[in-house]
């Protein structure tokens, strides 16, 4: 499981943007300021980008209650139904309670599972889940995705929140199939406060992510079935 997580942590930080470089600024007029304006010029319309958006989930709901307070995530099992099935059965399992939020990786993604406070990991199903990241869904501030390791199909209970909008993890445009990006299967629907304070924590180095996992653990006390 820890060669799966940290597959799963270096495709992530190369799927991470870049920062942009800085761009020059605008030349000046000839007197050193601001560029001349002639007289009749008319003011140019600027094009409006839209923010992108996701469109509205439909599914179940569950509830996470962490020591932090709770987050409440709309799946989506019209989608990605074979993601949200595995999820679910994890949910009914009871695999999630008493585990941690293990990885806060700030500006970037919180993630759980199936480590404890102590980092110890608990055991998954053998096998993964198909890929469905070409289902239309994008990983924007607030989704939820499956992680998963090098190969397409080996997502197991691991999932992350996204604490901005991620479009590199999303699949790609000139991939025919399902082999590229990760899974979208919900949403944060309640809680994003909590999720925003969590992917504030000091981090150190106790846990499967080194350098990402919460000094003061965060417990995942609970997660239940909602609807």
């Amino acid at each position: 499981m820890r060669k799966t997580l940290l597959a799963f942590a270096a495709c992530l930080a190369l799927a991470a943007p870049t920062l942009a470089q800085e761009q020059a600024p605008p030349p000046a007029g000839a007197n050193g300021g601001a560029p001349a304006v002639q007289p009749d010029a008319q003011p140019v319309p600027q094009a409006v980008t839209q923010a992108p958006t996701n469109p509205p989930m439909t599914g179940p709901q569950i509830l996470i209650s962490t020591s932090m307070g709770n987050i409440t995530l709309q799946l989506d099992s019209v989608r990605a139904p074979k993601s949200v099935a595995n999820v679910l059965r994890y949910v009914k399992e009871k695999h999630y309670d008493n585990t941690a939020f293990y990885r806060v990786a700030k500006g970037f993604v919180i993630q759980m599972g199936s480590f404890d406070a102590n980092g110890k990991g608990r055991g998954i199903h053998p096998g993964g889940v198909p890929l469905e990241a070409n289902n239309g869904l994008s990983n924007l501030r607030g989704t939820v995705a499956l992680g998963r390791a090098d190969e397409p199909d080996s997502a197991t209970a691991e999932f992350y929140i996204n604490l901005a909008d991620n479009t590199p993890l999303d699949h790609k445009a000139d991939d025919p199939g399902n082999t590229t990006g990760y899974a979208v299967f919900g949403q944060v629907t309640s809680g994003m406060d909590v999720v925003d304070a969590i992917g504030q924590v000091p981090t150190g180095d106790n846990g499967p992510m080194p350098g990402q996992a919460p000094v003061t653990p965060i417990i995942v006390k609970k997660v239940s079935l909602l609807k």
